[in-house]
């Protein structure tokens, strides 16, 4: 069975918006629709509910922390990329005068708890070019905080550089995991904010936050409840669950665990490294084809996210989705952007060059 045969909207659309939104696959909507059915026939309650919430919550912690490289000590279940950003920044020790380091490219997710941070802590945000930023960590840095891959133009960080830097890194991993192989002990990073929407066609409101196992205990909970604690029956004395899940966001919904376990098993049955690499080459390949018919392509890495100039980008991307190709505006920018998955295929890409093109002339 073919990657594309298990999403049904690639029989009517070129799906190539998974840096904002994953297609769905039916087995994802299915194992969804059987725990809604479940709380509808069953009632969701009882203990048993309560239980296979907590197991499905925890066998996803798990496949997630495979994936990325961790242990699942090391891997809060958030609701966004953002959750994990707010969790590093808030949790932290971050005072007046304190500097946070990050890049010109990124997204709100980064720039707005940092804004946050500026107005309530007296922290320095100081802004540096993405392709420059780890020669610009200075004896002030008290942490970088950047994307992966950005979300504006697909170039990938020199994690390697950073992480040689003496100041803590906190890697935005939106545009990051399941689109291009993620080990977090090989990027060296501190702290990796991940969604779970995104690249591993998850349901809204999942994200991943990994903290490295000797961090944990530096990075205090920004918010308290009944996940937080060890013993809820002592929870004004506040014991603290063992390891990262101290820092999940929400109590888990069995449903979006469900979507999410099963979207997991879709894309690693052809493993998910192999789909990175496919991803990243079916990209590059679109880049090419655009650059080749005279488009301004954003100087890119080795990403899954082609951008491209266009005179007004947001009419560009309703012409091209009026056309059967979902890709994005990006805001602020000349860009509009496709975000190409390892469900994409040459024709597609074709297809989108082509139309691109023309509109051009």
């Amino acid at each position: 069975m073919s990657l594309r045969s298990h999403f049904p909207v690639l029989e009517r659309l070129a799906y190539l918006n998974a840096g904002s939104v994953g297609p769905v696959p039916r087995e994802a909507a299915a194992a969804a629709e059987a725990e809604l059915r479940d709380a509808l026939e069953n009632g969701r309650g009882g203990k048993g509910q309560f239980e296979r919430a907590a197991e499905l919550a925890e066998r996803l912690r798990s496949r997630v922390a495979g994936h990325m490289g961790c242990e699942a000590s090391e891997l809060a279940l958030t609701g966004a990329t953002t959750d994990g950003v707010n969790a590093v920044l808030g949790g932290l020790d971050l005072g007046r005068g304190d500097e946070v380091l990050t890049s010109d490219e990124e997204h709100p997710g980064v720039l707005a708890p940092l804004g946050l941070a500026r107005r309530r802590r007296g922290i320095e945000v100081r802004v540096a070019p993405f392709e420059e930023l780890a020669g610009e960590v200075g004896p002030r840095t008290r942490l970088v905080a950047c994307s992966h891959v950005s979300w504006l133009s697909g170039r990938v960080a020199d994690t390697a550089a950073l992480a040689a830097c003496e100041a803590p890194l906190l890697l935005d991993g939106a545009q990051g995991l399941g689109a291009v192989v993620t080990d977090v002990r090989e990027l060296g990073c501190d702290y990796y904010a991940a969604s779970g929407q995104k690249w591993l066609c998850g349901p809204v409101g999942t994200g991943y936050l990994y903290v490295r196992g000797d961090r944990i205990e530096e990075l205090s909970p920004t918010a308290a409840g009944y996940l937080t604690v060890s013993d809820p029956l002592r929870s004004l004395d506040l014991p603290l669950r063992e390891g990262a899940a101290r820092f999940d966001a929400c109590f888990p919904a069995p449903e979006r665990s469900a979507w999410a376990l099963a979207a997991l098993d879709v894309l690693a049955a052809d493993g998910l490294d192999s789909l990175c690499g496919r991803a990243t080459a079916l990209a590059a390949s679109l880049a090419e084809r655009l650059t080749a018919r005279g488009l301004v392509v954003a100087p890119r890495g080795h990403s899954t996210l082609v951008s491209w100039g266009a005179a007004d980008n947001e009419a560009e991307a309703k012409r091209l989705l009026d056309a059967g190709m979902l890709v994005r505006h990006l805001p602020g920018t000349p860009y509009v952007r496709a975000s190409v998955g390892a469900w994409s295929d040459e024709d597609e890409l074709e297809r989108l060059a082509s139309a691109a093109a023309r509109e051009a002339v």
